[in-house]
C-alpha cells in the first residue's frame, strides 16, 4: 500500500497542467517563490499549494537563499523506486519548447539578477577586494590553484580567458604563464581595475567588456576558461556552463573556483552574492548537461567556516574522473 500511495502521489503531481509548467520552468535552474509567481503569473498562495504537492511527490527540492526559498527539480537517483517514471516525465517536458510567455518571464528575471549584480560592482568596486577576502582570501587557495594549472599541462601558446578577473591578481599570473590571455567582465569599472594591475610588460592580455554571450558572438575559442569566485554572482549558473561549452575547443578545460553551499546570508549585502555557494552535484549536473566531463575536484576548508571547491571540467573524455577531497 505504501508503494501504491506514493505512486498515486507522483501521478497526482504530474496530472496537473500548471504543475507540469512549474517543472518545465525548473528544468535547468532554481527560482525563488516570488520569481516563480511572476514567471507563471500566479498568486503566491496558489503557487505554494502546487509546490507542496510537487515536493511531497519528490519532484522538486527546496533550499533557503537568505530570506527566500528557492525551488529546483529534484536530483533523480537510480535508487528512487519511481526513478523511471520521473525521468520519463522530465525527458518529455525537456523535449517540449517552453511557452513564449514563460521564456520571456525567465529572461526578465535573469536580466534583473544581472542588473543587481552589475550595480553592486559599479558601486563597490573600490572596496570589493576587501569585502571578498572576508569570505575567501586568494592567498588561501592560490598554491592549490597553481598546482591544478600546472597539472593541466597546457602549452604556453594556449588561449586562456578569465571571466570576472576582479582586481586582476590571477589575471596577471596567467599572463606570465600563457601567451594569449583574455579578461572578460561586464563591469567597466572592474575591468579598468584589472587593467591597472597588469604590468606594462604584459602586452599579451586582451580586455573585453561584456559577458560570455559577447565572447561567443566574437567567435572566441579557448583552451582554458576560468571562473574564479565568480559563478555565485552570475544570474544563471546553468547558462554559464552552456556558454562555456560553446567557447571551449574540443579538448578545452573549464576551471571553476567557488564556494561550497553555505548559509551565511551576510555575503549578499557585503559582497553582492546572488547565490550562497553550490552543492557539488549541482555543478556536476550543469556540466553534464553542457557536455562537460567532471575531471578533478578539490575542496579546501577555511577557518571562517567557508569551503572553497576547485573543479576541473573537460570537454572530452580523454582523462578518467578523479576526486581529491579535503586538502
Amino acid at each position: 500500500m505504501v508503494v501504491i500511495d506514493s505512486l498515486a502521489s507522483v501521478s497526482k503531481a504530474l496530472g496537473d497542467e500548471l504543475r507540469l509548467e512549474i517543472l518545465h520552468v525548473l528544468r535547468t535552474e532554481s527560482f525563488g517563490v516570488l520569481e516563480l509567481c511572476r514567471i507563471l503569473n500566479i498568486r503566491q498562495n496558489a503557487l505554494s499549494h502546487h509546490l507542496k504537492i510537487l515536493a511531497t511527490a519528490g519532484l522538486v527540492s527546496s533550499r533557503r537563499e537568505g530570506n527566500s526559498i528557492f525551488y529546483r527539480r529534484i536530483l533523480l537517483l537510480p535508487e528512487d523506486p519511481f526513478f523511471a517514471v520521473k525521468q520519463a516525465a522530465f525527458a518529455c517536458l525537456d523535449r517540449t519548447e517552453l511557452r513564449t510567455e514563460l521564456s520571456k518571464g525567465i529572461r526578465q528575471i535573469h536580466a534583473e539578477r544581472s542588473e543587481q549584480s552589475l550595480l553592486f560592482f559599479e558601486r563597490h568596486a573600490e572596496r570589493f577586494l576587501e569585502k571578498q577576502e572576508l569570505v575567501a582570501e586568494y592567498a588561501n587557495y592560490r598554491d592549490t590553484l597553481h598546482a591544478l594549472l600546472a597539472g593541466l599541462h597546457l602549452p604556453a601558446s594556449a588561449r586562456v580567458m578569465e571571466v570576472g578577473p576582479g582586481e586582476g591578481r590571477l589575471l596577471s599570473e596567467l599572463a606570465g604563464i600563457y601567451q594569449q590571455v583574455i579578461a572578460l567582465d561586464n563591469s567597466i569599472e572592474m575591468l579598468s581595475r584589472a587593467r591597472n594591475t597588469i604590468s606594462d610588460l604584459q602586452q599579451n592580455v586582451e580586455f573585453i567588456h561584456g559577458d560570455t554571450q559577447v565572447a561567443i558572438a566574437r567567435g572566441i575559442r579557448l583552451d582554458l576558461l576560468i571562473y574564479n569566485m565568480v559563478l555565485h554572482h552570475i544570474p544563471s549558473p546553468w547558462e554559464a556552463f552552456q556558454d562555456s561549452a560553446k567557447l571551449l575547443e574540443a579538448d578545452g578545460v573549464l576551471l571553476l573556483i567557488d564556494l561550497s553551499r553555505h548559509d551565511q546570508d551576510w555575503v549578499r549585502d557585503a559582497c553582492g552574492d546572488l547565490w550562497l555557494g553550490f552543492e557539488s552535484h549541482e555543478l556536476d549536473e550543469w556540466a553534464g548537461q553542457a557536455g562537460l566531463l567532471t575531471a578533478q575536484s578539490m575542496y579546501l576548508g577555511l577557518r571562517n567556516g567557508f569551503q572553497v571547491q576547485l573543479r576541473v571540467f573537460k570537454k572530452s573524455a580523454l582523462d578518467s574522473q578523479s576526486t581529491l577531497k579535503n586538502f
